[in-house]
């Protein structure tokens, strides 16, 4: 099965979503690069694994470790110096082919490299395809502070197979599902043409994706991007509606942070981040208890339980103060307002300091 999603912002690009064949696959590409000389991060892990069934040229592969912590100023340099070194030219491509971090730091590196040249997205994981393959986000990271270096970048294609799913580690698949419920909370605040019943499609179908059932998986990846390509499509640069993504990640960063991106994968910590504002807006009013229960129900269904380990309120407040989305002195929170809707609030250091202490 094949579905096929459109991008249309400042530069329209496809993205397919297909259960086809590795050999399919690597045609596909192969005719969306042809005449262009290629570079391919791959991250170690899928190389490990599908090396021999994506059949690349070992002269085109820079293979960059796995974690967020590879999401690094030098391992950036390295894939500017190996461009150079194969002779890629401005008219030419780099491809990622793995999670977050490959794409994130590929796009960065396509976007600078002899002032930009075409990328494409591979996600390999289910983070990776229901989030930042799309929508043009590229980054790096500092010691303390993620995705603070970045440029906004679109890729040429996206292609999505989910046949890569089936040798991912359930940490990674538990990960890729945070994110996925987080769109469950927002989408009537995405600005999409037509309800999709995403909150519905996760209660009902929990199991089905949970088995990683092929079809279902399509379907999911399809409603999660459908959501964020509405998004993308009317904010591109995130002047506004976009930060209706960042439902749950405000504290999510931070707590990565915290613990130097070895604890949490990135879809736990936004399951806690979500866990945490989702009890703050219901004891302050801004939801009523019965969309509160159906809210920790679906987070309970899925495996996910709030954070239990208490940290630092002072190092929280401080990392959260350095996310980029903090503006005039205020730390920034999407928080749940209605069923399936969001709204931005700013609090003070002070006033966040307080949401700690309930």
């Amino acid at each position: 099965m094949k579905q096929t999603l459109k991008v249309n912002c400042e530069k329209e690009y496809l993205i397919e979503i297909s259960d086809n064949s590795f050999e399919k696959l690597n045609q596909e590409i192969n005719e969306a690069t042809k005449g262009q000389k290629r570079l391919i991060v791959i991250s170690k892990k899928v190389y490990k694994l599908y090396y021999t069934r994506l059949n690349f040229s070992e002269d085109e592969i820079f293979v960059l470790n796995d974690g967020e912590k590879e999401k690094n100023y030098k391992n950036y340099l390295k894939i500017i110096e190996r461009a150079k070194q194969i002779g890629l030219t401005r008219k030419d491509v780099m491809i990622a082919i793995g999670g977050g971090v490959a794409g994130d730091i590929t796009g960065f590196a396509a976007s600078t490299y002899m002032r930009g040249i075409e990328f494409i997205q591979v996600p390999t994981t289910l983070l990776s395809a229901v989030d930042s393959s799309v929508g043009g986000k590229t980054a790096i990271d500092l010691a303390d502070a993620k995705n603070v270096i970045g440029t906004f970048y679109q890729p040429k294609a996206v292609f999505i197979n989910t046949n890569f799913l089936a040798t991912l580690d359930k940490k990674q698949f538990m990960s890729g599902l945070g994110e996925v419920l987080k769109y469950a909370f927002i989408e009537e605040s995405c600005g999409h043409t037509n309800p999709l019943y995403l909150f519905e499609f996760l209660t009902l179908g929990c199991e089905k994706i949970m088995q990683k059932e092929p079809l279902t998986m399509i379907r999911m990846i399809e409603y999660c991007l459908s959501l964020k390509i509405a998004v993308v499509n009317q904010d591109e640069k995130e002047g506004g509606l976009r930060k209706v993504l960042n439902f749950g990640h405000t504290l999510g960063h931070a707590l990565e942070t915290i613990t130097k991106y070895n604890k949490f994968t990135h879809g736990e910590a936004v399951a806690y981040g979500m866990y945490f504002i989702i009890k703050w807006a219901y004891n302050h009013e801004y939801i009523g208890y019965a969309y509160y229960r159906l809210s920790m129900e679906l987070l309970e269904k899925y495996g996910f339980k709030p954070l239990k380990k208490k940290f630092q309120k002072e190092k929280l407040i401080e990392l959260m103060m350095k996310d980029k989305k903090a503006s005039e002195g205020k730390i920034t929170f999407i928080i749940p307002c209605d069923k399936k809707k969001v709204r931005e609030i700013k609090l003070t250091p002070i006033e966040a300091g307080y949401m700690f202490d309930e």
